[in-house]
């Protein structure tokens, strides 16, 4: 199982300002909502596979999702040559071809740096004097790449990382996804050292 935390950045505005939060993981939540015809969005809010979604917190509607997932057949993705030199990551990304089919939609390729771990001391708000415990932040998530069915992925991958980040305390991930935030069809996550 791979985890990402996208911090939404629509509660910044009730004083304190959640320093892993970012107006396109705001965007990409409004997508999820408009594809599952919510009526609005929510925190906390869990999306499995890009194939369903559902209050954060429900536990046994995540082990049924879990489960659908594991069984679910994916394409195989590697990620190797990982490095990390003069604030650049660089890696390579394979992804095992689709299957060819009429009418299947075309894919998106995305790689992700996150911190395995974080912390944000909580100003203001409900959650106001509290030290939050974060996993799998999500500090970057770029769109590398498209592929039809029939048609596998194979790219040496270069991104800009954040000044201040410890390669220590990062993890890489990389996956295909159905064009405009649909499901999820491989993925795969390796530590940055």
């Amino acid at each position: 199982m791979i985890v990402l935390s996208e911090h939404v950045d629509y509660w910044n505005h009730v004083g304190w300002k959640d320093p892993f939060s970012s107006s396109f993981y705001s965007d990409r939540q409004s997508a999820y909502g408009r594809r599952f015809g919510l009526d609005s969005v929510y925190t906390p809010q869990m999306v499995v596979d890009g194939s369903e979604e559902f209050v954060g917190s429900d536990q046994d509607a995540a082990k049924k999702a879990f489960a659908r997932a594991i069984s679910a057949q994916k394409i195989a993705v590697h990620l190797s040559a990982i490095s990390v030199e003069s604030g650049t990551l660089r890696a390579h990304l394979e992804a095992a071809p689709l299957p060819a089919s009429p009418g299947k939609p075309s894919t998106e390729v995305y790689v992700v740096v996150a911190l395995n771990r974080a912390e944000s001391q909580v100003a203001r708000g409900e959650n106001a004097g509290r030290t939050l415990a974060h996993t799998a932040v999500a500090q970057s998530m770029t769109k590398v790449g498209e592929t039809r069915p029939g048609e596998g992925f194979n790219q040496d991958i270069r991104l800009k990382l954040k000044a201040g980040l410890n390669p220590d305390n990062l993890r890489l991930v990389a996956f295909v996804q159905e064009a405009h935030q649909g499901r999820v069809l491989g993925a795969a996550a390796q530590p940055v050292k």
